[in-house]
């Protein structure tokens, strides 16, 4: 125990690392996941902007990078991170990885909820004049928020997981910490800190998204 408190000043640096590491990949990813889930579903068959080629090249390449596993991910994606932000390793790197992986990943799921959306509440959109882009943003995508809301939060939750692998390259944040600090060190004491704090992280995040996404489904 005189060693986690010893260790609270790095315990908390580390924590807002992660909290930065998730912030910026869910940002970056966030943004990323939505476009490439909207081409998704928007190429499909049948749907409003229909490019069957747009489509199956889509699926080929998300399909390709999704199952990668993260550490091998972030190990994968080195020498793109030195080119966009001149270093293979360190925070900048694994916000570079984590923020690709969150593409892929947040991807699947936009388009998953966006096509729980009723093609009746569309076609009533289409018959009153509205044009693609006006349906897409102003039915299609509020008809899908609070499934998109818990989407979102499913995959914030696999981020803060991820982050800990992002550890392994100098990322920094609470699995840097755990391995430098706990694992290295033959101290379990120190590894279950780190693993309390990430998983009051994940509590916090799991009850503001599903506390948002009630809020949005009772409108």
């Amino acid at each position: 125990m005189n060693e986690v408190i010893d260790l609270l000043p790095k315990l908390f640096e580390a924590t807002g690392e992660t909290l930065l590491l998730v912030s910026f990949s869910l940002l970056f990813g966030g943004i990323g996941g939505l476009l490439v889930g909207l081409v998704l579903y928007l190429t499909r068959q049948g749907n409003l902007y229909e490019q069957r080629f747009v489509n199956a090249v889509m699926n080929v390449v998300v399909n390709f990078f999704r199952p990668i596993p993260f550490i091998i991910f972030i190990a994968a994606v080195q020498p793109l991170s030195r080119l966009v932000v001149g270093s293979g390793i360190g925070t900048n790197a694994a916000i570079v990885a984590l923020s690709l992986a969150a593409t892929f990943g947040i991807s699947r799921l936009v388009e998953q909820n966006l096509l729980t959306v009723s093609p009746g509440v569309i076609e009533a959109a289409r018959a009153s004049g509205a044009g693609r882009f006006q349906i897409v943003w102003s039915v299609i995508v509020p008809e899908a928020l609070g499934p998109l809301i818990l989407g979102y939060t499913f995959a914030v939750v696999s981020l803060v997981d991820m982050s800990a692998v992002a550890g392994l390259i100098g990322g920094g944040g609470l699995g840097d910490f755990a391995i430098q600090y706990g694992y290295r060190q033959f101290q379990p004491e120190v590894t279950w800190a780190a693993v309390i704090v990430i998983v009051v992280i994940v509590q916090g995040l799991q009850f503001l998204g599903n506390f948002l996404a009630r809020k949005t489904l009772r409108r």
